[in-house]
């Protein structure tokens, strides 16, 4: 093995930690820049600094002295990772591959650019334009950044849907019908080659517009299989710069495929790899930032993964239904380790890996009914499982 190499990672939270749990097999640092002290990666990072990963020079002095940049978060200073590169250090994504992600109208128009199926789209600058493209509604009105987790999106039929304080630049997007919505990680070494994971097939909570059940591999004709694959490739391809995309799409009634959106980081859809496959989507990141061959994504069986989201309230987070879980074989629990839950919040999730697609089905359903993250009881208060 080379020299130690050190990884700066801007962002703190669940991705990261899953990210040192791997790299922790090897010889490396993971250092960690998030505002938050209490974030999921400070205890577990090898050099942890509190600080804005939106801010310029704050982001320059906390990888002065590391060989690679890698993000756990899109939303963090562009200009530092362009200034980085300058300084011959490895940053990955690249700083362009990032402004063009970070700005859904940029994303769009560059899918458009590149002869990727998308639904049909206008950019906007404020509510009223809307009525101006009726040949769009319904639609989906979504800011062009900051978005995360379904935040800074609402459905419309006009302007007058649009709530009071959500501002614009905004993307306003055709509504497509959905027959399925696929997440498919592409992975790009530095020495062209290439692997794609088997699509997921994302189940969404209605009411958290969060994703519920994850079954991979998506329930799908082979040849709607074969042809997300194709797709998240042309996708990764397209951008050119190694690293991880992790491709939503639609699947429309028509089997026609639809790019939605992509994030080029490790994913929600690609939790299920960690056991599911030899190499998961944060040792092909691991992989990519020491230089290292892309790893082999094939699955050992097939999996689902429920994610686990608080509910009843704010405090210290407390697990429900972990005997009913882990009496189950094959089931495997990821804690995130946030010192507060609250409703709605990404707490953990659970993997289920299984050779019989029935026997998933069922773990599944039981991993629904009893798992809960809940805030902690008081002391002698009775727990209902």
């Amino acid at each position: 093995m080379d020299e130690p190499r050190r990884i700066a990672l801007l962002g703190g939270g669940q991705l990261g930690r899953m990210f040192i749990e791997n790299a922790l097999r090897y010889d490396v640092e993971v250092h960690v820049l998030d505002p938050d002290p209490a974030c999921p990666c400070a205890w577990l990072a090898h050099r942890f600094t509190q600080g804005r990963f939106d801010d310029h020079d704050t982001v320059l002095r906390f990888a002065a002295d590391v060989d690679v940049v890698g993000i756990e978060i899109e939303h963090v200073n562009v200009e530092a990772l362009e200034a980085l590169e300058h300084q011959g250090k490895l940053v990955i994504p690249s700083s362009t591959t990032l402004r063009i992600l970070q700005d859904k109208g940029l994303q769009k128009d560059f899918y458009v650019r590149h002869g990727i199926p998308t639904a049909a789209y206008a950019l906007i600058e404020s509510a009223p334009d809307i009525e101006r493209h009726q040949e769009l509604l319904p639609a989906f009105l979504k800011t062009r950044t900051g978005g995360y987790d379904g935040k800074g999106v609402v459905p419309v039929t006009s302007s007058a849907n649009v709530p009071a304080g959500f501002d614009g630049p905004f993307l306003l997007e055709k509504r497509a019908d959905i027959a399925k919505e696929l997440g498919v990680i592409a992975v790009l070494g530095a020495d062209g080659s290439s692997r794609v994971y088997e699509p997921a097939e994302m189940v969404f909570d209605p009411e958290l517009n969060l994703v519920d059940v994850l079954l991979a591999p998506a329930r799908c004709e082979p040849e709607v299989i074969e042809r997300a694959k194709e797709l998240a490739l042309r996708v990764a391809k397209a951008f050119g710069s190694p690293g991880i995309y992790a491709v939503e799409m639609f699947l429309t009634p028509e089997n026609e495929l639809l790019v939605n959106e992509t994030a080029p980081r490790a994913h929600n859809s690609g939790h299920y790899t960690i056991e599911a496959c030899a190499s998961s989507q944060f040792d092909q990141l691991l992989r990519m930032y020491m230089g290292w061959p892309v790893g082999d994504v094939g699955m050992q069986g097939e999996a689902a993964m429920v994610n686990l989201v608080g509910e009843g309230g704010s405090g210290m987070p407390h697990l429900v239904g972990t005997e009913e879980i882990l009496e189950m074989p094959g089931t495997f629990i990821h804690l995130y380790g946030k010192a507060q839950t609250r409703t709605g919040r990404k707490m953990g999730h659970v993997t289920i890996i299984s050779g019989s697609r029935n026997k998933l089905e069922r773990a599944v359903a039981i991993c629904k009914a009893y798992a809960k993250v809940v805030p902690m009881p008081s002391p002698g208060a009775h727990i209902t499982k």
